[in-house]
């Protein structure tokens, strides 16, 4: 039996829950999510609990079953309290500027870089290397946090880009480091 698939799922007060065929959609004070559920796992709501169970111990059923309720976990938390990714940009000259909801990042090109907002996820520039990508979409918000990173990775060799906060970049000696 999977160790997280079995946990039951609170939920907490203000969010609505509901189950409609194979759709699940969460309802909070930040917004709302909805998920199509796998075939084959079952989702029960009573008492104020989510359950998650599946049906059989099939290879494709055990490796589904923890996944739908971490999913489901991840949209509660979402429309409750909301993600944020922190990044962090190292360099000489490398900064960022809020251009209303958009983003326009100077990365040791020729020419600045443009990002705009997706819908549901909000910037905020804190000085000029700090930044934080926050919604409530677990996956959203680090799939934006990811693309805004692939603009300048970072470095081996001096460790200049764009990096997640707390991220430890393996340096490199180079060619004098012998």
């Amino acid at each position: 039996m999977s160790r997280i698939g079995r946990l039951p799922i609170t939920i907490p007060a203000g969010v609505e829950v509901s189950l409609d065929g194979r759709e699940i959609s969460v309802k909070g004070s930040k917004g709302s999510l909805q998920r199509t559920l796998a075939e084959g796992i079952d989702v029960a709501i009573e008492d104020g609990t989510i359950t998650v169970t599946r049906p059989d111990d099939e290879r494709e059923s055990r490796s589904l079953h923890g996944l739908t309720r971490t999913l489901i976990n991840n949209m509660i938390i979402g429309v409750t309290d909301g993600y944020t990714k922190k990044l962090e940009i190292v360099g000489t000259g490398y900064r960022v500027q809020a251009k209303g909801s958009d983003l326009e990042f100077a990365l040791g090109y020729s020419h600045p870089i443009q990002v705009e907002a997706p819908e549901g996820i909000t910037f905020q520039v804190e000085g000029a290397n700090k930044l934080a990508v926050s919604g409530i979409d677990k996956q959203q918000v680090g799939e934006v946090a990811a693309n805004i990173r692939k603009l300048r990775k970072p470095d081996p060799y001096k460790g200049k880009g764009v990096r997640y906060e707390g991220e430890q970049i393996r340096r490199k000696a180079g060619k004098a480091g012998k």
